[in-house]
């Protein structure tokens, strides 16, 4: 055996030992979503390739005919729709880029843009996280086009996600890109890990929350609740 595969399958024995040790216990360990130093060295059509033959792999474990029709372009359909859709939030290439212009008619009250729909996936299952996001923020004197907000909530939940870091991550980059610590992020979501497998609780809802700057004040806070709940 090749030195590097011994290490490769030390690298999954002991992923396996920590797996049945936690059992459906799971932490978060970062603010950043965890990449290795050379997650962007493959281009995506080398990684489409890649995934392709490895889920191709997974199909022929579980048994399934890869000569039928339905199923024979199902390894590359797969392998294109993680690296170019539900995961290309991990490409820091795909960041929307976020363009201020001034706050000419001087609105000084809090924008609110609510019922953001977002589908994201755990990153312990690899099932979807289907939710809304809630996004306010008080102008420091520039305003943003709506979309973008959007953008960045897609972007966010386009990649193997915790929800708490998700909604840590979206406030983080607005902050950032609107020059202003008066933002409020309120995710709500339903995870499938939760509701179709192990407890199989259907229909509970996680609630997590981000508010900054003025939106610590309880007053203003729960105005932007209010405006959510309308």
């Amino acid at each position: 055996m090749k030195p590097n595969e011994t290490s490769l399958n030390l690298q999954v024995e002991e992923s396996k030992m920590r797996a049945e040790t936690m059992g459906d216990d799971h932490v978060g360990t970062s603010f950043e979503t965890p990449l290795r130093p050379d997650a962007f060295e493959r281009d995506d059509d080398l990684k489409i390739e890649l995934i392709e033959k490895h889920f191709r792999e997974i199909m022929l474990i579980l048994g399934l005919d890869l000569e039928d029709d339905s199923l024979s372009g199902t390894p590359f359909r797969v392998a294109k729709m993680y690296v170019k859709e539900i995961f290309s939030g991990l490409n820091p290439e795909n960041k929307p880029d976020i363009k201020l212009f001034d706050n000419k008619y001087k609105y000084g009250e809090m924008l609110v843009e609510k019922e953001i729909l977002f589908h994201s996936f755990c990153e312990h299952h690899f099932l979807p996280i289907i939710g809304k996001a809630h996004v306010a923020y008080i102008s420091s004197g520039k305003v943003v086009g709506l979309s973008k907000i959007n953008r960045v909530v897609h972007h966010f939940a386009r990649r193997p996600q915790v929800q708490e870091r998700m909604t840590m991550q979206i406030a983080a980059e607005l902050r950032e890109a609107l020059g202003t610590d008066d933002i409020a992020v309120l995710v709500e979501a339903e995870h499938l890990c939760v509701s179709s497998r192990g407890v199989q609780d259907q229909g509970s809802i996680t609630v997590t929350s981000s508010y900054s700057g003025k939106f610590q004040d309880e007053a203003v806070r729960n105005q932007f609740l209010t405006y959510v709940k309308g």
